[in-house]
Parts: structure tokens; C-alpha cells; sequence
């Protein structure tokens, strides 16, 4: 009997671990990140890549959040898109980091609710701010609504030379 109970709490410990790994796995988010580093290191590569830098602004608490993400990545086209055309940001929105310098250099998109997405150029340049509500369908994000919204603010779609 002992060896069943022992057995038992093995396996309880061992499947606590399992969702625990799971669960940070989950983290979109990072209040401890440097947001400013990684917006930074993000508009070099992009520059660097011919790309747009996405932030995508919100909080592990946001399920919204946590949906727009499972989507572009359970979405081979909007995956392949995003990762073509973006250097992704997450910025993390609460309440042990708001990041409120970051977004008043932003321009306060926080406004817009969360998710917000934010377009910046190779520059680093703020070229859009996207309240993500536009992109709702049913209980989540449409992909074409999405995938219209990445497409009209690629690097083609701002090249000149597209319209020659």
C-alpha cells in the first residue's frame, strides 16, 4: 500500500511540474523585459532584414492577447507573413509593468485597449497603431482580417517603387 500511495504522490509531483513548465512556457509576456532594449535591437534587425517591427502590446492576463498569438502561430500563412515581413516585439502591459514610457513614445496606444499593435519602420519610425478590435471576428481575431492588416503595412505596401 505504501509503495501505491508513494507511487501515486511521484505521479502527482511529476504532473505538477509538467503544468508548471507548461504554464511559463505560456508567458507571452515579460514585465522584467527591457522594453526599450528590445524595441531597439528589433528596429536594427529589421532595417538590417528590409522588415517593419509589430509590437504587439498587452499582458498575459489578456486573453485577447494570448488569442491574437495562438492564431498567428497556429496559421501557417499569417506565421510565414509575420515572420517574412516583422521583427516581433511583445510588450508587456500590467500591473507589475505598464511600460509607460515606452508607450508615451508611442503615443499612448494603450488608448485602444489590448492587444495594440504597432507598426514601426526600419527607422524606428511609428507608422501605424492598430486598435486590434477591427480585427475581431467571433471570439478571436479573423485570419483574413489579419492578414489584410500585415499586408497593408508590410515594407512592400510602403515601397514607392510598388506603384510604378
Amino acid at each position: 500500500m505504501k509503495k501505491i500511495i508513494g507511487i501515486f504522490f511521484l505521479y502527482c509531483f511529476v504532473m505538477s511540474v509538467g503544468v508548471s513548465a507548461q504554464q511559463e512556457k505560456k508567458k507571452l509576456y515579460n514585465p522584467d523585459a527591457d522594453a526599450r532594449l528590445a524595441i531597439a535591437t528589433a528596429v536594427q534587425k529589421a532595417k538590417a532584414e528590409s522588415k517593419h517591427v509589430f509590437l504587439q502590446i498587452g499582458g498575459n492576463w489578456c486573453v485577447w492577447c494570448l488569442r491574437f498569438n495562438e492564431l498567428v502561430n497556429s496559421n501557417d500563412t499569417l506565421r510565414n507573413y509575420m515572420q517574412k515581413n516583422y521583427e516581433i516585439v511583445h510588450v508587456n502591459y500590467s500591473k507589475e509593468n505598464r511600460n509607460e514610457q515606452v508607450l508615451a513614445s508611442l503615443g499612448y496606444p494603450q488608448r485602444f485597449g489590448f492587444p495594440v499593435f504597432v507598426i514601426l519602420d526600419g527607422k524606428g519610425n511609428r507608422i501605424h497603431t492598430q486598435n486590434s478590435a477591427y480585427l475581431e471576428e467571433g471570439k478571436g481575431h479573423g485570419s483574413q482580417k489579419v492578414l489584410e492588416f500585415l499586408k497593408n503595412w508590410s515594407p512592400q505596401a510602403l515601397d514607392p517603387t510598388s506603384y510604378k
